[in-house]
């Protein structure tokens, strides 16, 4: 495809995109927002990043289900010592480190190859496998870097060469650059919705789609609620909320699509919810490139300015290297058209990490499963346990409940868990994916036990 271009305007490309990569990345450089400073304690990048302050179930600074992960984790800690080490020095730089790099570079040379090859199909199957794996590992490897548990616990500073730079700052440049490549990316789901996640997981005055995009906080009340709102049941407001005129207009794709929804029928739920899934992460594709025009967050318009000037620095840095990406890959879209569907197919059914994606904070009774925990007591969090290769094709983000318990816990230790505390989680490690996808989409649950706080204990 390249011949069809004009030489002139095919060499004035490349060296452009690289001059706007090369800006950029100076500023990216200062290797911290400005913002992080502003933050309180819970929510910067660190070691204690996600230790929340307790509150009841019915405010905006906590939750009942999030309570209930606190309370386990003081009883495992009392029974055995062990996990505190855990929790004090395990990290996974050894292997986070390696695998986002192999992640990243693999997803940047499969985007190239498949702009080069231009072959619908073959685009299609490099992004089912393994181009969705490694945007998986991407986010999971992330998600350790936010909690403070990809880099070396111990360390304060990392020396390169004469250079030395505070951990807490080259976090930060982990988090933004190793987002990337990407279509629309996770960066600003961590940085802004994740850790309050955390702390208002199932809290129905913060879980809610009005309050996320209508608060004036910095950070989203409850990040997960964005993509629970496709296939869960949720309590409170609805937004977007746009007036034009004196009109006042809700424009939510994911409720729309979830009211859709037909009790028992699963494949065309699934079909629905692929349907409204795909079609909103193509929007934010196009939104991004707003956003970078703009400089402004139009979803968001109550956000403090240095909300709108992050994401803006965001957008701009991920749209230069979409656009080198695409230039690499022979000006076929092809290239983005992978990144598109890696980012995306890990999230739908039939793909088996979905299994652990959609039923991670659902409103099932225990049964007996947990020894723990009261026998009808409403569980919030679950993690899925399919076997070990289960857990390396995701990368141990299968174990949700663990997580939720022990956020500064590795990606690699938190199997170990359910071996140190076995009465704590369920046994057996054969869940059978399909079956998990079939009941959460023909049987939607309400998110994380909201409509039953009372039986979370």
């Amino acid at each position: 495809m390249v011949h069809q271009y004009p030489p002139r305007q095919s060499t004035m490309v490349l060296p452009i995109l690289c001059l706007m990569v090369l800006i950029i990345s100076l500023e990216a450089f200062s290797l911290a927002s400005p913002l992080l400073k502003t933050r309180t304690r819970h929510t910067i990048l660190g070691v204690s990043s996600v230790d929340p302050p307790k509150s009841s179930g019915t405010t905006s600074q906590g939750s009942t289900a999030a309570q209930w992960h606190r309370d386990r984790r003081q009883q495992m800690l009392t029974r055995y010592p062990e996990i505190s080490q855990l929790e004090k020095t395990a990290n996974s730089q050894s292997v986070g480190g390696s695998f986002l790099a192999l992640a990243n570079l693999s997803l940047t040379l499969l985007a190239i190859l498949c702009g080069r090859l231009s072959n619908w199909k073959l685009t299609f199957l490099l992004a089912l496998f393994p181009g969705s794996i490694f945007s998986l590992w991407q986010l999971q490897i992330l998600h350790d870097n936010l909690h403070g548990s990809l880099l070396d616990k111990s360390k304060r500073h990392y020396n390169f060469g004469p250079i030395k730079i505070p951990k807490k700052k080259l976090q930060q440049w982990i988090l933004f650059w190793g987002s990337m490549p990407s279509i629309f990316g996770y960066y600003l789901y961590l940085q802004y919705g994740h850790l309050t996640h955390h702390q208002a997981v199932g809290n129905p005055q913060a879980a809610n789609l009005q309050t996320i995009f209508e608060s004036s906080s910095p950070s989203f009340e409850d990040g997960d609620v964005l993509f629970v709102a496709h296939r869960m049941k949720l309590k409170g407001g609805i937004g977007p909320r746009f007036t034009i005129g004196k009109k006042e207009i809700v424009m939510s794709i994911s409720n729309l699509g979830f009211r859709q929804w037909k009790t028992g029928r699963a494949l065309f739920n699934m079909g629905v919810f692929a349907t409204s899934f795909l079609y909103e992460r193509l929007l934010l594709v196009v939104n991004d490139i707003v956003v970078a025009v703009a400089g402004k967050n139009y979803f968001f318009l109550n956000k403090p300015p240095q909300f709108h000037k992050e994401c803006a620095r965001y957008c701009r840095a991920a749209v230069a290297t979409r656009a080198l990406i695409w230039w690499l890959g022979g000006k076929s879209w092809h290239s983005l058209w992978f990144l598109y569907l890696a980012e995306t197919l890990w999230s739908l059914p039939p793909h088996p990490a979905a299994a652990m994606f959609v039923t991670n904070h659902g409103s099932r009774p225990n049964n007996n499963k947990i020894r723990a925990s009261p026998d009808n007591a409403c569980i919030p969090s679950s993690s899925t346990y399919a076997g070990k290769w289960y857990s390396c094709l995701t990368l141990g983000t299968n174990y949700h409940c663990e997580h939720h318990d022990f956020p500064t816990i590795p990606l690699q230790q938190l199997g170990a868990l359910r071996q140190i505390a076995p009465e704590f989680y369920r046994e057996g490690s054969n869940d059978r994916l399909w079956p998990i996808m079939v009941q959460a989409f023909a049987y939607p649950d309400y998110y994380a036990c909201m409509n039953d706080m009372e039986s979370i204990r």
